[in-house]
């Protein structure tokens, strides 16, 4: 398994259930059922798993843990993903039936961009041993960061639109699932196609922050890869399982928060101590664990009727 082949047999696994996921969703246009998200959502983890007991018997049991601690971390950072995504829809009033559409798109998006930057970040590391300093740093700042209050939903969206307005011509609603049309002759374009834009965008500030944390877990391009977009590709699925649940996991930032401080600390560490992948995995998970098992804690001990955000 060396070269471009894995890359590219890969990558072309991949495009093959993205094909399928389209032509079956073509079918479904509207959103999918809880239950439908939640079978999708098993798919997607099924794929990942089966994809990492097949490297623990090609490539040995340290690869295989080095994958999942590695999608393990991508798929925890996803959720906040979500958050942002039900944000962004909120603020363009985008309806339920044409979230798939932009969903699908921006995964397709993700995976396009996530490939380059995993290419580019592993070269730098290989390069410049002293980025492994400037990435722990940056996570132990991330980490800091989600500790702290953030913009409210859609502060930062206004300037877009207001600045695309001065560009292109954008309709002012929504009316179907059309990323452009035109009007009087003219081609415009539509909030479902700004909403796609910001998604996009949101992306790509969170890949800024994630894969650092794949790569401070591998240092191996195609485990930081294929872990990566088996992750990207149920962002779609999970968004319509937990979208309506994320409010109710009120300490999810403190998981994510203690991921991206680990994973930091042990890259500014790396020269002087070397921590166990089997280490790395279990407080990832750990760290979620304990987010998730505080958070439903927290909501059942919360009155009947309360529905107050908590404090940042």
């Amino acid at each position: 398994m060396h070269g471009a082949w894995p890359f590219v047999l890969f990558t072309a696994g991949v495009l093959a259930l993205v094909a399928l996921d389209l032509g079956l969703s073509a079918r479904h246009p509207g959103p999918p059922t809880t239950t439908a998200a939640a079978a999708w959502s098993a798919v997607w983890i099924a794929v990942a798993l089966g994809f990492g007991l097949w490297l623990a018997r090609v490539r040995g049991r340290e690869d295989a843990l080095a994958y999942f601690a590695a999608y393990l971390t991508e798929e925890s950072l996803s959720l906040d993903n979500v958050v942002v995504f039900v944000a962004v829809f909120a603020y363009f009033r985008v309806p339920a039936a044409y979230q798939q559409r932009v969903l699908f798109w921006g995964v397709l998006g993700a995976i396009v961009m996530r490939g380059a930057m995993i290419a580019a970040g592993v070269a730098l590391l290989k390069r410049f041993e002293w980025i492994d300093y400037i990435f722990g740093a940056f996570l132990a700042f991330t980490a800091v960061r989600l500790l702290r209050h953030r913009p409210a939903p859609g502060e930062g969206e206004n300037g877009l639109l207001r600045l695309v307005r001065r560009v292109v011509p954008v309709t002012e609603e929504c009316r179907d699932a059309a990323f452009f049309r035109r009007v009087d002759g003219r081609l415009t374009v539509t909030p479902l196609f700004i909403t796609l834009v910001v998604i996009e965008l949101s992306d790509a500030i969170f890949a800024i922050d994630s894969l650092p944390a794949v790569l401070g877990v591998t240092r191996d391009p195609f485990l930081a890869y294929t872990s990566n977009l088996l992750a990207v590709l149920g962002i779609r699925s999970l968004y319509f399982l937990v979208a309506g649940v994320l409010p109710r996991l009120r300490y999810l930032r403190f998981g994510l928060a203690a991921i991206l401080m680990f994973v930091g600390v042990k890259l500014i560490l790396a020269p002087v101590v070397e921590v166990p992948t089997w280490l790395s995995l279990s407080m990832i998970a750990l760290a979620m664990g304990a987010a998730a098992a505080a958070s439903l804690v927290g909501s059942r001990s919360r009155p009947a009727g309360d529905a107050r955000a908590p404090r940042p």
